[in-house]
């Protein structure tokens, strides 16, 4: 790696070579734009290296960050996505070690005053925001800088390039377009000449199919012309896992192949329901990928395909976001995909985005690009050739038409994006109230700095008149809120001042964790739900998981619904009352009241949107465990969004919460929370803590099979709420009657549907109803008496004349538990204390 001079400089030519031979010392040889894009980097000039997939980027983004600490600068690294960035983060640790390099993300900081900095680009554009040419950034390498044309995030891209022209930018991206304005405006700001590395051809030529015969058939050809493996591009989870269902009864891999899965994949453990199906089909060659399974299924996939051991792999386009796998074949299902507001074509961006992902350099010596025709195109085109050349079947053949809703598309289409560069990138700049706080904090002349981002962007003149009348508005209601003020200077200037301390990460973590800790005061301690209100406060600040909220609100409604039949609405006053259903939303009221009381003093919060939701809340109240919720949601498919929404929460709660309301059942559920989710996929939170420590990483990353969990036993406290779970979930049934799913539970103990409606029945000869509220379910009425090898448990009913004498005896075998990694119990008694049944 290269070293600086002694006035702190760097020789070009010696810098360039250092670089040169420390790579090939990793058995790597510089392509030729890789040796553009380095030399301009040693000479101090901006870089955008608009390169295809497999042109090796991230190799000249090493060497920025070498040159970078050589010259004892601060660099930063962006990217779209946390996960990307914690990827970067372990990858520059290897190369510059973990003092060299820190993390800083919404919800993580580590090393954070580190010379290499991996973070978010909202990281970065705040931080630019916030101190402009005073703040320690040297260098700033964006990847995936296509972003800087996304409409809803695109302002973090093209604000550093705004505010930062002390700083040599390194813009990465397959699929820029033309870059010549934006090379000549970072040139201009900068002070430094910008190259443009582009046009490069790929290492790996790509070859375009249009294929016209069933989508089976193309498959089987493509695995039969040694091009596995098949990437199967959906543009819906659902799509992709029913086309991976569909492939389980073709013959996709061969015995040999079958057999070597089996081997490496004889010890992971596939503990959900989504999981059972996934090993299914991988023992079958099929792989399937997208962001809504668990990360150990998803990096299971990736390191299969890895060692060559999946010959079809079916997923969404999220292959176009950083899975770093060979594939010889990219195979898309259609070129259209709905952008959460309609159904569109594909962009040439999004299209070269995804296609440029067939054909790695090292395994292939070329790619394949498959586009699927329309199904009814293929199935006419089929018909037709059955009719042969018989007039008469051709003349009365009527051609199958189009779905209804679908959006035109066909080899035309397909050949267009083929030649078509991506679209020239179009800029996105926003502004906020969190923004224009940052600038004031910054101090100096805050209107000469709001006017020069305001007028001084890449935005056309309309937009930026439009972003004048927004900061204006904005600026009103600071003043007005009393948030800031304006104050005469002895020159006869106006200075702009902050009239509150915002603290020096303002906007850069969650930004509404100083609403929750405000909010946090509101509660009761004595309540018997302080604990939960806790966790709901803690919930409404976080990101909403839609899918989750999505199916609440299916089932809620449902419920409504047949509540409603049995009281005997009419059909049009049902549906008018159903309008009002939606998820489960704990303390709205109070959240929407304290909310506008807190905005009232810190109007920037406006920015982020408070949402009231019940997830952790909801798993607690129905006493379920991870694949129970998932099962009784219809979740499967999203178990991977679940566990981060889990996982977010509880990193949310150990940061947030302050230790001095964290009362015994709230430190309960916050260890049980993270039990929970290190238990179903321990990656999440061991990737948190090697993050702390990432000297821990690494080890055994290669490894197939994960090493298992710690003993689930082992944490007690967390345990002990599994077991009360396990034995209120009983409560809960026994309280509706529910025998059938009470049988289903315990059945195998001996106590069946029958048994457990005969056990109940002293009790409801007595009381009327079995309470399920929160003292029932707290922990005054549950009797462990711990063993070395088993627990004896009694969970007592909360009966309405509080005699406290009925309940649930169960022994918990704590070596099945931790094998299952959830408590394993079994019902040995129902009824009075002591007795039997």
């Amino acid at each position: 790696m290269p070293s600086p001079l002694p006035d702190g400089t760097l020789d070009e030519d010696e810098a360039f070579f250092a670089f040169a031979s420390w790579a090939e010392s990793r058995g790597l040889t510089l392509y030729p734009a890789q040796e553009e894009a380095m030399i301009g980097v040693v000479s101090g000039a901006n870089v955008i290296l608009s390169t295809p997939t497999g042109t090796g980027k991230s190799l000249v983004a090493i060497g920025a960050h070498a040159v970078a600490l050589a010259q004892g600068g601060r660099s930063y690294y962006t990217a779209p996505i946390k996960a990307l960035v914690s990827e970067k983060f372990f990858a520059l640790v290897e190369v510059f070690g973990a003092a060299n390099v820190g993390m800083v993300t919404g919800d993580s900081s580590v090393n954070a005053d580190a010379p290499i900095i991996c973070c978010t680009a909202e990281i970065l554009a705040n931080l630019a925001l916030r101190h402009g040419q005073e703040a320690a950034v040297a260098q700033v390498v964006m990847d995936e800088f296509h972003f800087y044309g996304d409409p809803d995030r695109g302002w973090a891209w093209q604000v550093p390039l705004l505010t930062l022209p002390q700083a040599q930018f390194v813009l990465m991206s397959a699929t820029l377009g033309d870059v010549t304005d934006l090379a000549a405006d970072l040139s201009r700001r900068t002070g430094r000449d910008t190259a443009k590395v582009t046009g490069v051809e790929r290492p790996v030529p790509l070859h375009y199919v249009y294929e016209l015969e069933p989508i089976h058939d193309s498959i089987d050809q493509l695995l039969h012309s040694d091009q596995a493996p098949v990437y199967v591009v959906h543009f819906s989870q659902a799509a992709a896992l029913e086309r991976a269902q569909a492939l389980a009864s073709a013959q996709v891999a061969t015995r040999e192949q079958r057999n070597r899965i089996a081997e490496v994949i004889a010890g992971f453990r596939f503990t959900t329901a989504f999981g059972r199906t996934l090993n299914r089909l991988l023992r079958l060659g099929i792989g399937v990928h997208h962001a809504g399974m668990l990360p150990k299924y998803r990096r299971l996939v990736e390191q299969l395909a890895q060692q060559g051991l999946l010959r079809v792999i079916c997923g969404t386009d999220t292959l176009g976001v950083g899975i770093n796998v060979p594939i010889r074949t990219v195979l898309l299902t259609a070129l259209t995909k709905f952008d959460g507001t309609r159904t569109r074509q594909l962009s040439a961006r999004e299209f070269h985005q995804i296609a440029g992902r067939a054909g790695r350099a090292g395994y292939d010596t070329a790619g394949t690009v498959v586009v699927q025709a329309p199904e009814h195109e293929s199935e006419n085109r089929k018909a037709l050739a059955k009719m042969g050349d018989d007039p008469k079947k051709r003349r009365k053949w009527v051609a199958k038409k189009a779905p209804a809703g679908f959006v035109s598309w066909g080899e035309p289409s397909f050949r267009k994006l083929v030649d078509a560069e991506p679209e020239t990138l179009t800029p996105h700049l926003q502004i906020t109230s969190a923004m224009l706080l940052n600038l004031i904090a910054r101090g100096g002349d805050v209107f000469a700095d709001v006017r020069a981002l305001v007028f001084d962007n890449h935005e056309p003149w309309r937009r930026q008149l439009e972003l004048a009348r927004r900061a204006l508005g904005i600026y009103r209601t600071l003043r007005a809120a009393g948030v800031v003020r304006q104050e005469v200077q002895p020159d006869g200037s106006i200075a702009i001042l902050p009239t509150v301390d915002l603290q020096p990460d303002f906007a850069l973590n969650q930004p509404l964790s100083p609403f929750a800790l405000a909010a946090f005061e509101l509660l009761d301690p004595e309540s018997p739900t302080f604990a939960l209100d806790v966790l709901s406060i803690l919930e409404s600040t976080l990101d909403d998981p839609r899918p989750i909220l999505s199916q609440q609100q299916f089932q809620a409604r449902g419920d409504a619904v047949a509540a409603m039949k049995a009281e005997g609405i009419e059909y049009e006053e049902r549906m008018e009352l159903l309008e009002e259903v939606t998820h489960p939303q704990p303390l709205k009221e109070l959240l929407d009241a304290a909310f506008e009381a807190y905005a009232a003093e810190q109007p920037w919060v406006r920015d982020f949107a408070l949402s009231p939701k019940s997830v952790v809340r909801d798993m607690v109240e129905r006493a379920m465990s991870f694949g129970e919720y998932c099962t009784f949601y219809k979740l499967s498919r999203s178990e991977g969004l679940v566990l981060r929404y889990l996982s977010d929460a509880f990193r949310a709660a150990r940061q947030t919460i302050p230790d001095e309301i964290k009362d015994e059942e709230l430190q309960d559920l916050i260890e049980w929370l993270g039990e929970l989710v290190r238990q179903v996929d321990s990656s999440l939170v061991d990737e948190w803590e090697e993050l702390l420590d990432p000297e821990r990483h690494g080890a055994d990353e290669e490894a197939i099979v994960p090493p298992a969990p710690r003993r689930l036993t082992a944490n007690v406290r967390a345990f002990r709420v599994m077991v009360r779970n396990e034995l209120f979930r009983r409560v809960q049934l026994a309280a509706r009657e529910d025998w059938a799913a009470l049988g289903e539970l315990d059945a195998a103990a001996g106590f069946d549907a029958e048994t457990w409606a005969a056990a109940m029945e002293p009790y409801w000869a007595e009381h009327d109803e079995l309470g399920t509220g929160p003292d029932a379910r707290g922990p005054a009425l549950l009797l462990v008496e711990e063993g070395p090898a088993e627990w004896r448990v009694r969970q007592i009913f909360d009966d309405p004349a509080g005699d406290h004498d009925f309940g649930i005896s169960a022994v918990v075998d704590l070596a099945a538990s931790d094998e299952a990694g959830a408590a394993v119990l079994r019902t040995t008694a129902v009824g009075e204390v002591g007795a039997s049944v």
